[in-house]
């Protein structure tokens, strides 16, 4: 198997030994550099031609994120890993919109590092549980919010209008009077809306208000 050329990017010195020292011994990882900043990176990736990049996404100069945008638009086939202590929703799905193949967690161990060093090589994405666990988590926080939003959507403009009522402690005849409509209509209106929202009680229905932002404490 030829060598695959690993570049270390962090400006951390102690961080940089380490992992030169996990990979010291396999055969097939050639430790091709090591750089302290982004824009050094960008200045010598040309000249270095790494297969793999190990990033850090805290630098002194520019974010691991913008080096990566910079360098996936010229350089299409790179494979950069991002190596971080920042687990963070939003610096884990920039990345992956930047281009990263991969995001790791840095008390890594020194298998799992070279499982993900092989694995980007060959062209597959990889993330450590950690990471894989934070995606999963907001992948189903987006289904249910998604859900949510369908269920207001099927509610009808009058419905809306009851629902706002409701929450805001109106009895049937206020809202009624309100809307100059009968009570009992309201409090049909009112069953229509729980059997949509697929709720249960009046307090299942202001809970559900206050977190679609339909009202505010």
């Amino acid at each position: 198997m030829k060598p695959i050329k690993v570049v270390l990017v962090d400006d951390h010195k102690i961080l940089r030994d380490g992992i030169k020292s996990l990979l010291a011994d396999i055969p097939y990882i050639n430790i091709a550099g090591e750089l302290t900043e982004g824009k050094e990176l960008i200045e010598k990736i040309e000249k270095i031609k790494p297969d793999v990049i190990i990033l850090d996404i805290s630098l002194p100069d520019i974010s691991g994120i913008e080096v990566t945008k910079i360098l996936i638009q010229k350089y299409p086939e790179v494979k950069i890993l991002i190596l971080s202590m920042y687990m963070y929703e939003d610096f884990i799905f920039n990345s992956i919109k930047a281009g990263v193949k991969g995001y790791l967690n840095k008390n890594i161990s020194k298998d799992e590092l070279l499982e993900a060093i092989k694995k980007v090589y060959e062209g597959e994405d990889y993330f450590c549980p950690i990471i894989e666990n934070i995606i999963l988590k907001s992948y189903v926080k987006k289904i249910k919010t998604n859900k949510q939003e369908k269920k207001l959507d099927d509610l009808s403009k009058r419905e809306l209008e009851i629902l706002k009522y409701v929450v805001d402690g109106l009895s049937n005849q206020e809202i009624a009077d309100k809307l100059f409509i009968n009570y009992r209509t309201v409090d049909t209106h009112k069953c229509h809306i729980m059997k949509k929202l697929d709720l249960r009680s009046s307090v299942d229905l202001v809970k559900f208000a206050l977190k679609n932002n339909i009202i505010s404490l």
